[in-house]
């Protein structure tokens, strides 16, 4: 669950062989390319090459016309054309076409996840959503969307600034395709685990990234399908009964009482994390340390105490629980979610002003 990345870059700035798991595409993305060895001269040359390019085939336009009607296939296409105007449309197909015409794949990746980052951002980006980086997407019919390239050209600078900045000192690092429930390693080889998984019952990182995996040629049925399969997604099945320590179970009895879908949804979140653990503590070797940073969720107004249920999950599988440390949260920093106006009384406001950080050792 190694999100956007940042552990296993700075596992490389520590001289440590980052291996990083995930099953989100972009997730994925972001991990590959910012801890690959790329040389910021050449992806600048790269870019502005990519910029020139979109824009000669702005000016011809009839194989931006093509592209847009064979890019797509139809729950896809209805997607693109409710979140993005078709000015819009025509200005991210010629960056697309740009950047599938580069040859060279490191650059052609760094490009990609240049090609995400104005359309899944804090300040608005190209789509009509109101913020895709701080909320579950709300369409703004008002919204004047930005010009996708002025806004690619803003985020290659600011990206070939950062990539200059990582010095991996040839550290090697995997970002790899994987499910934290069932790791593709032996048996006690990893010296420490750094993680902070999915909250229950809060975000649905899917409804974004899907908003620029969509260019990037993934459809949103197979996207949608991938969603289920996420630890804490709301689509339970049937699955085997599996007993919980005492705290987690006495939540979700109380829970049931008010609403039994929701308590199905946070036993589930429970279960899945309990097979996380479970393969955290056969891959760390004997004395090694786990950190998982959390956030609690609220659930019909019962205050889950995510913290204290994923610590009693894990002790029961053998860790020795060294301690659960509350972290508070800037809100101007964090990308998920954000205030809007004056109402932060909500739900997921709630929630969000903090995190818990949990010591484990595996003796």
């Amino acid at each position: 669950m190694m999100g956007s990345g940042t552990a296993v870059v700075e596992a490389v700035l520590e001289d440590r062989r980052g291996i990083g798991l995930d099953i989100d595409p972009l997730a994925l993305r972001l991990g590959r390319v910012k801890t690959m060895p790329l040389r910021a001269d050449s992806l600048g040359a790269a870019g502005y090459k990519v910029i020139s390019r979109a824009h000669a085939l702005l000016a011809k336009g009839k194989a931006i016309e093509q592209n847009l009607a064979q890019r797509f296939d139809e729950r896809t296409k209805a997607f693109i054309d409710y979140w993005f105007l078709p000015k819009t449309q025509r200005e991210l197909t010629a960056l697309a076409l740009a950047i599938e015409e580069v040859a060279d794949t490191p650059a052609r990746r760094f490009l990609e996840l240049t090609f995400s980052s104005i359309i899944v951002t804090k300040s608005g980006g190209v789509s009509r959503a109101r913020d895709l980086a701080h909320s579950r997407p709300h369409l703004v019919e008002s919204k004047i969307p930005k010009n996708a390239l002025e806004q690619f050209s803003l985020r290659l600078r600011r990206n070939l600034g950062s990539i200059a900045e990582l010095k991996t000192n040839g550290v090697i690092a995997a970002p790899l395709a994987g499910d934290a429930r069932s790791m593709p390693f032996a048996d006690g080889v990893i010296d420490l685990i750094v993680t902070s998984p999915p909250y229950a019952n809060a975000i649905d990182y899917m409804r974004a990234h899907k908003f620029s995996l969509a260019w990037l040629g993934e459809s949103v049925v197979d996207l949608s399908e991938l969603r289920a399969r996420y630890i804490g997604s709301e689509r339970v099945g049937s699955a085997e009964y599996v007993r919980l320590p005492s705290k987690p179970e006495r939540v979700i009895r109380q829970l049931t009482e008010s609403d039994a879908s929701k308590a199905a949804i946070l036993r589930k979140y429970f279960v899945e994390m309990r097979a996380v653990f479970k393969e955290m503590y056969r891959v760390l070797r004997s004395d090694s340390a786990a950190i998982v940073v959390v956030g609690t969720s609220v659930m019909r107004g019962i205050d889950v105490q995510t913290h204290h249920c994923l610590a009693d999950i894990a002790a029961e599988l053998g860790f020795n629980v060294i301690g659960v440390v509350r972290r508070i949260l800037d809100r101007n920093k964090r990308m998920m979610p954000a205030r809007f106006g004056r109402k932060t009384d909500s739900m997921i406001e709630q929630r969000m002003h903090e995190e818990y950080v949990i010591g484990l050792l595996k003796p």
